[in-house]
């Protein structure tokens, strides 16, 4: 039975007599020593690098993989064998998960398995696009080559949705403080001026009633409405999950929200774009090209219309009339699609597609973002100051009376 590999820390002297410590992972400290050894280093100290006792290890995310990506082609442009890459990709990781998986790969391709059926094992971090990708590199010879274009279309790809999430985050969590603020001026500062009013001997605002009912219910219900938010959220979260039906809803109708859904809808079509391009020049046939590419659209509407377009293509339809006939992707794109088909340069045009509709999104999230600050002072004003109205309106009731 194989022994597992683990991370040993080390200390000694290289061979000018200078201090050294670092990090090694192999089976046993013997191991260690030996591989240390013939580097020049005499180690004074081996032992297993200890674990956090409550800190766990951070997850990998698919920036990382992106950065992976880019690490190990530069590598392999630059003469360096694959195995070694793996070493020296993922000596410079700084997450324990992603190194563990880099050297699974590694010990899976030494032992002679293809790259492509290494990342299979990882499927969670490594989709079919990628895997057949590589694996189209593989049998084309020019591995180097695929997995530079695999690394830019996972950075533009995820620069992509950081612009979204960027787009999305600003104003959730703008709404989500606000939030905040009123229910702590309902909840601490309303009562103060309710005592106050409670000695005044005259009938109160409506606007003023209004708001100390607001307070009388935030202070009695205030933990049934969090755990109703907690709850609703949850609920959406896996009802998405797991129903089909309610995720293609959710899809479709989010498409619908204004300025929003304008800006999925252009990432949307850069997504497509960009898959595509890839996938078409890297050698893979058409029809097999949008079958990844609709695994990848992000969206139960384009999914859906990206298969449709699969299967009229497969019954000799140009891909642009195929396109056309869906209603769903823009004229830039169709005009775009059909030059690419009659020249036949489809990946050149398609990419060019994709960096339109990139820049797009980019300029759309900006727009956003200069157009929700004013809006969401005029929000917050409206809140907090509408407040602050109902709570001194009485004091100048009473003032008008004197």
């Amino acid at each position: 039975m194989a022994t597992t590999a683990q991370v040993y820390t080390y200390k000694g002297k290289d061979k000018r007599g200078k201090p050294i410590q670092g990090e090694l992972k192999a089976s046993s400290a013997v191991m260690v020593k030996a591989q240390l050894r013939k580097q020049g280093i005499a180690a004074s100290r081996v032992k297993k690098k200890a674990k956090p006792l409550f800190t766990g290890q951070k997850p990998v995310k698919p920036q990382d993989i992106a950065i992976f990506t880019r690490q190990l082609a530069t590598m392999m442009r630059a003469g360096v064998p694959l195995v070694q890459s793996f070493d020296l990709v993922g000596e410079g990781a700084d997450k324990e998960s992603l190194r563990e998986i880099i050297y699974t790969i590694r010990d899976d391709v030494s032992s002679g398995i293809s790259l492509e059926g290494a990342l299979r094992k990882h499927p969670k971090h490594f989709d079919d696009l990628f895997c057949s990708l590589v694996g189209a590199g593989e049998q084309a010879g020019a591995l180097e080559t695929m997995l530079d274009r695999i690394a830019t279309y996972k950075e533009k790809t995820e620069s992509l949705k950081a612009k979204i999430k960027k787009a999305l985050t600003y104003p959730i969590a703008v709404v989500l403080v606000a939030v905040i603020v009123t229910g702590i001026l309902l909840v601490k500062v309303v009562p103060v001026f309710a005592e106050t009013f409670s000695n005044f001997g005259a009938d109160l605002p409506a606007f003023t009633q209004f708001v100390l009912g607001l307070s009388n219910t935030a202070q009695e219900w205030w933990f049934i409405w969090i755990i109703s938010l907690v709850a609703f959220f949850l609920i959406f979260r896996e009802a998405k999950r797991r129903s089909t039906k309610f995720d293609a809803f959710i899809d479709k109708y989010i498409l619908k929200v204004p300025v929003v859904g304008n800006i999925l809808y252009q990432a949307i079509i850069a997504r497509f774009a960009r898959t595509l391009s890839t996938t078409f020049a890297a050698g893979v046939p058409l029809v097999d090209a949008l079958t990844s590419v609709a695994g990848a659209a992000g969206n139960a509407v384009y999914r859906e219309a990206i298969y449709k377009v699969r299967d009229d293509v497969t019954t000799g339809i140009q891909l642009h009339q195929a396109l056309k006939t869906t209603n769903k992707f823009p004229v830039m794109l169709l005009q775009m699609t059909s030059i690419g088909e009659e020249s036949g340069a489809l990946d050149d045009m398609l990419e060019k597609s994709a960096v339109f509709y990139e820049e797009a999104v980019d300029n759309a999230v900006d727009n956003l973002t200069t157009l929700l600050e004013p809006m969401i002072m005029a929000v917050l004003g409206v809140l907090v100051g509408g407040l602050l109205i109902a709570m001194y309106l009485p004091i100048f009731k009473l003032g008008a009376v004197i």
